[in-house]
């Protein structure tokens, strides 16, 4: 492990590999955070994905990486105990929740493949509860800096119905009512958290729905600014989150969008 550079505040990114979360990692990086990475790849995907992290290091920050499951309860608690001792006497400033691990399934199907009970209760525990339990186990185990921020990332699926889309709806509402009680009963302790309504962006993850395509074109119609969300319009406002004048931004949706959502 390189040297850890000294009087940097530090970001924890739940899934920070690809999209969003990668985007957030180098966008907080350039601003002088030292970033741990808790991602789950395959290892023909490694050396491109340490490859960008390795860029983060250019800022001269550090970027510490695991390549596990942030969804696992045990694996949760040994992650913590790494982190903590990656951080020494530093706290965690910016917690940010980018875990896409869903199923994108019809509800009904003339043939098989429809999406099952089980689906909704892996999808929500992967890409929504796992932030709770990663918030309180960073609690208990005093992690947090004082003025800390939580960001999560949800979508306009959350309100709306998409095909295929059922499972990752359900996650991204309950996601954004987590948060919401996160800021109001671990407001004592400092932390403030938001989500952030990303417009439609053409990630990898997008590209996993069926009928992502037409999504692209319907989005390109109907957002006056006529372009797709990028990851880095994302990042750049995660950035705006973390810095000391959003201290009293909390418990809310952020649309980062373009005006995609107005129609």
């Amino acid at each position: 492990m390189a040297t850890i550079t000294k009087g940097h505040p530090w970001a924890l990114i739940l899934g920070g590999s690809t999209g969003l979360g990668l985007a957030t990692a180098k966008k907080l990086g350039s601003k002088g955070f030292n970033i741990i990475i808790i991602h789950r790849d395959r290892k023909s995907d490694l050396e491109k994905i340490n490859s960008s992290f390795q860029e983060i290091t250019l800022n001269k920050v550090q970027c510490v990486s695991f390549n596990m499951d942030a969804t696992n309860p045990e694996r949760q608690k040994s992650l913590v105990q790494e982190i903590t001792a990656v951080l020494k006497d530093d706290k965690v400033k910016v917690l940010v929740h980018s875990i896409a691990k869903g199923n994108v399934k019809p509800m009904y199907a003339a043939g098989t493949g429809e999406l099952e009970g089980q689906d909704f209760q892996l999808t929500i525990q992967a890409m929504a509860t796992s932030l709770y339990d990663w918030t309180k186990l960073l609690v208990k185990n005093q992690v947090f800096s004082r003025d800390a921020r939580i960001i999560a990332f949800t979508s306009e699926g959350s309100t709306k119905a998409w095909p295929n889309y059922a499972a990752v709806s359900a996650a991204k509402a309950a996601i954004e009512a987590i948060v919401r009680s996160i800021a109001l009963e671990f407001a004592p302790l400092g932390l403030k958290a938001n989500c952030i309504q990303a417009g439609v962006t053409d990630t990898k993850s997008l590209r996993l729905i069926p009928g992502s395509d037409q999504l692209i074109r319907e989005t390109l119609r109907r957002n006056p600014n006529k372009r797709l969300t990028t990851p880095e319009d994302v990042a750049n406002v995660v950035y705006l989150l973390s810095t000391p004048e959003a201290s009293w931004i909390t418990g809310t949706v952020i649309k980062v969008d373009g005006g995609e959502s107005l129609q």
